[in-house]
């Protein structure tokens, strides 16, 4: 008798827990499903904003490499995801930038959003961020 009152409190807490995770499942859905299109929007808006070639080097080396519009030794290193934009001058990191948007955007846009701002005004860029210099 021991027996089939374990076997169904196992099967007791299986249905709960099947329960529960529709549940869950049906709540977060909607969230789920909006911000997945959003970064499917920002994924083709990165993709029709970059050079194949410069598409390639986000995927490939996970930054993207943005030359300077002002001092033609700079480039910034952009990742593809969070972190530090780098500034490599002469081959070498000079500084770290923090640059971010007040609101939570898909990591595509973040990396538009970097590459537009210092080919727009590189000035402005630098202004805005919060440098950390490179010591070796």
């Amino acid at each position: 008798m021991s027996l089939i009152s374990e076997i169904l409190t196992i099967l007791d807490w299986v249905i709960i827990a099947t329960a529960m995770g529709a549940v869950v499942w049906l709540i977060t859905q909607p969230y789920l499903r909006g911000w997945s299109r959003a970064e499917r929007r920002a994924s083709d808006l990165l993709r029709d904003i970059l050079t194949p070639e410069q598409f390639r080097q986000l995927l490939w080396h996970g930054y993207l490499e943005v030359p300077s519009p002002t001092a033609p030794q700079r480039i910034y290193r952009v990742p593809r995801g969070k972190g530090f934009v780098q500034v490599i001058e002469n081959g070498r990191a000079t500084m770290r930038l923090c640059l971010q948007p007040v609101e939570n955007l898909p990591d595509a846009d973040i990396v538009v959003l970097h590459k537009l701002m210092i080919e727009g005004n590189e000035e402005l860029y630098l202004q805005k961020a919060n440098k950390y210099l490179c010591t070796d």
